[in-house]
């Protein structure tokens, strides 16, 4: 079917004002890429996994302005011994970073990766494209074709510390295209962070590639006060007996839309992914979630907690598909608002489509208000309001920072939340 007029200028102005990577291995599925993102055309409302959102501000040809802050808080993570890679505004800055070195691990530039053999060349872009069924992913597509650097990071063993990506932001219309390609062996294990603002507008994709008896663990902070749009994506192979788990923490931006598409592909697999966000006035959060059962035993749980006020909007779409022979599946998803005040929204569509028999699966999603009896209970012994509302707050946001499996790191993020909370009662 052809694109409507509108959608195929809207994609053609965008790709125009984008130049191509060429040279060397990515090539041709960045060729892919670009054939693929103009059948498809760029977002609009009228896609159904886009009626939520608004994608404007992600596809216009002129970036958006974002203000550039001078000095932070003490940046998350700090006090974790990791390997530290700083991009700015989608740039790797080398003299910021950490030397790249690691047992266990190697990670090249997709930048200076020229070479037409390489073991990226099976994996960029391939579950990307795998992703883009039965939904229409074509920011994710823009990215593939249009990427002006990233990370390809091979794991080969057991990581002794986490490799921690941030992104600083130090121009008001930056305009960042990352994307990074994870391949962990046979048993390897290793722990991914990622913060900062990145840019004024910021897409990146994730490719993850889990072989047998692998574990990929996720933890990433994104915002804080700034004015930031962003459209992040995940895409996920998961082989026999191993384990994926990632874990998000936004705290205001004025538009984030986090896409995570994950494969069960091998027996006994595991899949976690949850999310915390808290956001006040102009803000705008999409979690869409799409996990798909291809194979027997496999667990997969979706955990997603959002504080809104101020007319705040939060957004969650999650699904699970089972296959027909994705027997003895156990898929467990929730997605939970809660409303500071009268002006917020919570807009949920919760999915499970399942073809095989012998499974366990459960979908709910609830919003509502502050409760009033906990409330009570903390007043009445002494505790004032501002300090009560957020001690529940903090306790309404618990199961899903539970889900990260580092007791540092979870410490890092309740303290985050706990920042943010106290400098909106200030």
């Amino acid at each position: 079917m052809a694109l409507p007029q509108a959608k195929r200028d809207l994609t053609e102005d965008r790709i125009a004002a984008l130049t191509l990577p060429t040279g060397g291995w990515s090539d041709g599925p960045r060729a892919d890429a670009l054939t693929r993102l103009r059948l498809m055309g760029l977002p609009t409302r009228r896609d159904e996994y886009w009626k939520y959102t608004r994608p404007d501000s992600l596809t216009q040809v002129e970036t958006p302005k974002a203000a550039v802050f001078e000095g932070e808080e003490t940046p998350i993570f700090d006090e974790i011994d990791r390997l530290k890679v700083v991009f700015v505004d989608g740039v790797f800055d080398a003299d910021a970073s950490d030397d790249l070195s690691l047992e266990g691990l190697s990670i090249e530039r997709l930048a200076t990766s020229r070479a037409d053999i390489h073991w990226a060349k099976d994996l960029y872009g391939r579950l990307e494209t795998n992703g883009q069924t039965p939904v229409n992913r074509p920011l994710a597509a823009l990215n593939t074709a249009f990427a002006t650097d990233g990370l390809l990071i091979h794991v080969t063993g057991k990581v002794s510390k986490p490799v921690n990506l941030i992104y600083h932001h130090g121009s008001e219309t930056s305009d960042a295209i990352l994307h990074h390609v994870v391949k962990l062996d046979a048993g390897a294990e290793m722990t991914l962070l990622e913060n900062g603002p990145a840019a004024a507008r910021f897409n990146k994709v994730m490719e993850v590639d889990v072989a047998d008896t692998a574990r990929f663990h996720h933890v990433r902070a994104q915002g804080r006060d700034y004015e930031r749009r962003a459209a992040t994506h995940i895409f996920a192979r998961l082989g026999s007996e191993s384990a994926f788990k990632s874990f998000t923490l936004t705290v205001n931006g004025v538009m984030t839309r986090n896409d995570c598409v994950i494969e069960l592909t091998g027996d006994d697999a595991i899949a976690h992914v949850a999310g915390a966000c808290v956001g006040d006035g102009d803000f705008h959060h999409d979690d869409t979630i799409f996990i798909t059962h291809d194979a027997v035993n496999c667990e997969s749980r979706q955990v997603f907690k959002k504080v809104l006020r101020n007319g705040a909007t939060g957004v969650f779409q999650g699904k699970i598909l089972v296959k027909k022979d994705a027997q003895k599946t156990d898929g467990y998803q929730i997605s939970q608002s809660l409303l500071l005040d009268g002006d917020s929204q919570f807009l949920a569509k919760p999915e499970l489509e399942i073809y095989a028999d012998d499974v366990a699966c459960s979908h709910g999603s609830t919003s509502g208000a502050i409760d009033e009896e906990g409330l009570f209970y903390l007043r009445s012994r002494g505790v004032p309001e501002g300090q009560a509302t957020d001690l529940l707050t903090i306790a309404f946001l618990a199961e899903a920072v539970m889900e990260i499996e580092d007791a540092a790191l979870a410490d890092e993020i309740n303290a985050r939340i706990e920042g943010w909370l106290l400098r909106r009662r200030s």
